[in-house]
């Protein structure tokens, strides 16, 4: 070896290790996975300068393969494209667990060209490295066309490997702490929010809502007369009630909106951007939900059950969460007293701070 490439490989080598450096580094510094991941993503850039790149993950739901991170001509397009385990390179990775290196994708029966397509994007030579931590395969990093279009090399998978290995535990960390944090903040008979992630979480959104001067509406739903329930068919029955509502809540909501157990068999929906109208348009399709399901039938019950729903919007009816939460409790109990099975919208002029001020709406 001639010292011009006997110094370039020393430097390789020298940035190779600063870079796993940088990234053991940030795992014992973050368990924010997307923190992690761009970093190492960055270090993929500065080491192996693809001409695109991308991490996949297998969704834990669906099975299937999305693209947590991609970089590069067309990549928006392929954060929403998915792919099953097979399917492709990335996917004959990901089911047999052995990074590949191809040098002509057009030589290969595996390559996938619909996402050429998609992206108007023309793939020459392909790196991919299985992402697996404790036996298992999480996903796949892909590097896409190297440097001016070269195929990739032997030391190039190498390389790509040890920061595949870092990933991967990053990825397990952060997604054991997630669901730590998720045992904290559900409710575990309906696996929906509890009360104490309401609590935290309309305080950020209020704090939101007063910078960006956008509104965000609250909907507090009881159940009708559901202690008849438990009376007539046990408590076990009753938590298979509770649960199936919490289903039906987060069916009826938007992905960006959040739906909370208050306690008992109080509800709580936490609506963003969200005015009084839109409130009023959700409330509606759930209180109609309520009316039209009939609960338990897979254990052979047709029990019909009705709700009471109460709204209140920041800032039209409170200037605060407290309040919030207390314009929104009223309005729901009001519309109870109004005989159940209705909405009531909390009072404007009375900011939900005494009585209870609210206005029925027509069913």
């Amino acid at each position: 070896m001639n010292p011009a490439d006997l110094l370039a490989a020393m430097t390789r080598t020298v940035e190779q290790l600063a870079a796993y450096n940088e990234i053991a580094k940030a795992l014992t510094s973050t368990l924010e996975l997307h923190e992690v991941l761009n970093l190492v993503m960055e270090k993929v850039r500065t080491l192996l300068r693809p001409r695109n790149w991308s991490l996949l993950l297998q969704d834990e739901r669906s099975g299937k393969l999305y693209f947590e991170v991609a970089v590069g001509e067309g990549a928006e397009v392929l954060k929403g494209l998915q792919l099953a385990p097979g399917e492709g390179i990335a996917g004959s990775v990901f089911a047999s667990g052995t990074a590949r290196v191809v040098e002509d994708v057009g030589q290969d029966p595996a390559f996938a060209s619909r996402f050429d397509q998609a992206s108007a994007f023309r793939t020459r030579s392909l790196l991919a490295v299985p992402l697996i931590a404790r036996g298992r395969v999480l996903g796949v990093i892909e590097l896409v066309n190297g440097v001016t279009d070269a195929h990739f090399t032997k030391e190039d998978l190498m390389a790509l490997t040890a920061i595949a290995d870092f990933a991967a535990i990053a990825i397990e960390n952060a997604r054991n702490f997630r669901r730590v944090q998720e045992l904290t903040i559900t409710d575990e008979h309906t696996g929906v929010y509890n009360a104490r992630h309401l609590r935290a979480q309309l305080e950020l959104e209020m704090k939101r809502s007063q910078r960006f001067h956008h509104p965000v509406s609250l909907i507090f739903l009881d159940l009708d007369r559901f202690k008849a329930i438990n009376d007539a068919h046990g408590h076990l029955a009753g938590s298979a009630v509770l649960k199936e509502v919490g289903e039906l809540l987060v069916s009826a909501c938007r992905q960006l909106d959040s739906v909370f157990r208050y306690g008992g068999d109080e509800f709580a929906l936490l609506l963003v951007e969200t005015g009084t109208d839109g409130a009023l348009t959700t409330a509606t399709r759930i209180r109609d939900n309520f009316r039209n399901r009939r609960f338990l039938q897979s254990q052979g019950l047709e029990l019909p059950l009705t709700a009471s729903l109460g709204i209140a919007t920041y800032p039209e009816h409170a200037l605060s969460s407290v309040d919030l939460v207390r314009a929104a409790d009223f309005a729901m109990y009001a519309a109870k007293a109004r005989g159940r099975d209705d909405i009531c919208i909390a009072d404007p002029n009375m900011g939900g701070s005494s009585g209870m001020p609210a206005r029925a709406i027509k069913k």
